[in-house]
């Protein structure tokens, strides 16, 4: 090898993100103890772990579509290509996360996909009973207990309008999953010791705790630069989360890995307040505490005029 093509291979190995590579793989070997040894040990320990790795391994699935650890889509890709969380394609998450990146339309019921709110002429000829189980969702113990729930079969009713309007994109997102499902199944099935409703439980469990992260990460407000959260919480739904909840840093450096939003954060904390105009909570601890029984929003955007 020549001394040029040393140096550049030297260049590729330090540019490669060693931490997300090392929690990757302490994430699926904590996934396949949880689902085997743990699970064979006492059952409720084993759905733990695998409820706790199978959200991490989304929040790295959100590392991969950002360009992390390896900068290449598809290396990265193929690194989370398992989709231990079952409910949603990788290639239908990257779509749509990458679309609700654009600040300009953060909140808006149609245009950013990942919005929480609803158009006001929606939601005034929603029969009472969807209005009522909307209004349960929108306080955190719902979002953790029916959440999951509403937010698949709404996410899956949309993709199969796509689907039979004839959307390759979406078809090819669901044909990788089903591929990608394979392995899981397989492992599931013929390895782990590990009940299948007892799987299925962890995952519902994984994507209840995947919607504390989202559950008021942004907000209505009449600037772009104020719609989106900071909580200040360093614990271990921070970690599960890969420090997402530093919302704001993540959408300025969307492409800083999240092993260095911290010290960005808290090395120039009042330049990020300023930027979401104060939109900021200390922990999680304050969150469940202010919005465990109570809705912070209404579920009709509150900014839109209503019919």
């Amino acid at each position: 090898m020549s001394s040029a093509a040393l140096r550049r291979a030297i260049r590729r190995v330090r540019t490669i993100e060693w931490p997300t590579l090392g929690l990757l793989a302490a994430c699926y070997g904590g996934w396949a103890l949880g689902t085997t040894w743990a699970a064979a040990l006492w059952l409720p320990l084993g759905m733990a772990l695998t409820l706790v790795t199978t959200a991490m391994h989304s929040s790295l699935s959100h590392e991969a579509l950002h360009g992390h650890p390896v900068r290449n889509p598809w290396i990265d890709s193929a690194l989370v290509f398992p989709p231990l969380s079952v409910l949603i394609p990788y290639l239908r998450f990257r779509d749509t996360h990458l679309a609700h990146h654009n600040d300009a339309i953060l909140t808006d019921p149609y245009d950013d996909p990942e919005s929480n709110y609803l158009a006001p002429a929606v939601w005034v000829h929603l029969p009472t009973w969807l209005r009522w189980l909307l209004q349960i969702n929108n306080r955190l113990a719902g979002r953790l207990l029916i959440g999951p729930a509403l937010g698949t079969v709404t996410f899956w009713a949309s993709d199969a309008a796509l689907l039979r309007a004839g959307d390759r994109r979406v078809g090819l997102a669901w044909g990788l999953h089903l591929a990608g499902l394979v392995p899981v199944v397989w492992w599931m099935v013929r390895v782990a010791d590990m009940p299948l409703w007892a799987w299925a439980l962890s995952v519902y469990g994984a994507h209840g705790v995947l919607k504390i992260r989202t559950f008021l990460e942004h907000q209505a407000h009449d600037r772009a630069r104020g719609r989106t959260v900071i909580i200040e919480d360093r614990g271990p739904l921070a970690l599960i989360f890969l420090n997402n909840n530093l919302h704001v840093v993540h959408h300025m450096h969307a492409s800083v890995p999240w092993y260095r939003l911290p010290a960005l954060y808290f090395g120039n904390r009042e330049r990020y307040l300023k930027r979401n105009e104060g939109y900021r909570y200390a922990s999680y601890a304050e969150v469940f505490r202010r919005y465990f029984w109570k809705a912070k929003d209404p579920v009709p955007h509150p900014l839109w005029p209503r019919p």
